[in-house]
């Protein structure tokens, strides 16, 4: 034939491949999401999310150890609170669900690192994330509420706050506020391009914080979407968002690309609750190997320009890169 360009050269072997393999992973920058419910001595399956599950503050230790032994030490708490109001007063409360977890979680697991996703939705009565004006979320009275959570959560334990409301400007009303309070130190992770998915459906359910009316299309973003992905991304930047988040990760791998491209921090990907349940689905059904499809999914993100993968699979795919399946 008298090729002398031939590719698959370097496709000889496992090791030869492992050796040449341009996208790299680490158990260090996986973040896990974890569901704190008030109440005693609780672990209950999430329906919506097999293989997840929800639990009281005396319990999550369990989970965290788990984490722990597998390599992954990063989380992301959520909080489901037992009484929700018209302003989310839980979610910057002293006694909070989230605010108790993060002074446990602090003691009882000091090598833990601790993030706070900062958003009303799960503690307002009418599950939208922010203060109503009649049917609409009223940003600049949200911001406020945004700021006193994420000082709040800060106060407790937490290393870093994470706002997932998509409110204009509540990235530097947050860092006016974590440094006016004295955590100057304390980093943001925004979700700076968040859309307005069908991919978020079992989340919801696990979280309990689908809205009782409408939708959050007024905040959140179009999925049709890709200059004002970068357009919100680069405005979190200027505001003082020290890594910026892309959410969902699987079907959003052009933005994970063009915003790792456009600024000079580190971009997280948020593997979301229908990504998760749709490999869980169809692993049961016989379908797919789950194992290998996560892997594979975790590779596309970081592929596109990931730094950061936050994902429900954390603790498997930390399993998989001690295997070597990926890495």
């Amino acid at each position: 034939m008298g090729l002398t360009i031939r590719p698959r050269r370097l496709r000889a072997n496992e090791q030869l491949r492992k050796m040449v393999r341009e996208t790299r992973m680490d158990k260090s920058s996986l973040i896990y999401p974890m569901f704190l419910v008030e109440g005693e001595n609780i672990k209950e399956e999430i329906p919506s999310m097999k293989g997840q599950s929800r639990y009281s503050v005396d319990r999550m230790g369990e989970k965290l150890e788990e984490l722990a032994e597998a390599g992954v030490m990063a989380v992301m708490f959520f909080g489901i609170p037992g009484k929700k109001d018209e302003i989310g007063s839980v979610a910057y409360a002293q006694d909070g669900v989230v605010q108790r977890a993060f002074a446990k979680a602090r003691r009882d697991f000091p090598q833990m690192y601790l993030i706070g996703d900062v958003c009303l939705c799960e503690y307002t009565s009418h599950g939208h994330c922010g203060v109503l004006c009649g049917q609409d979320v009223d940003n600049d009275r949200t911001l406020e509420l945004l700021a006193k959570t994420a000082v709040s959560q800060a106060q407790a334990g937490a290393d870093m706050v994470a706002p997932s409301d998509m409110m204009d400007g509540r990235v530097a009303a947050i860092r006016a506020a974590l440094d006016r309070e004295g955590y100057a130190h304390t980093p943001i992770m925004s979700y700076a391009a968040k859309f307005a998915s069908a991919f978020y459906g079992p989340f919801r359910v696990a979280a309990e914080s689908a809205p009782a009316f409408g939708d959050r299309k007024t905040y959140q973003m179009d999925f049709h979407n890709r200059r004002e992905a970068i357009k919100e991304a680069l405005l979190d930047v200027r505001e003082g968002a020290d890594i910026v988040m892309v959410k969902p990760a699987m079907a959003y791998g052009d933005l994970i690309r063009e915003i790792r491209e456009r600024v000079d921090i580190p971009v997280a990907a948020y593997s979301v609750s229908g990504e998760y349940a749709m490999v869980q689905a169809a692993a049961s059904a016989g379908y797919i190997d789950s194992e290998r499809v996560m892997c594979e999914m975790e590779a596309s993100a970081y592929r596109a320009g990931a730094d950061i993968y936050i994902t429900y699979f954390a603790q498997e795919l930390a399993g998989c890169i001690d295997r070597g399946m990926i890495g």
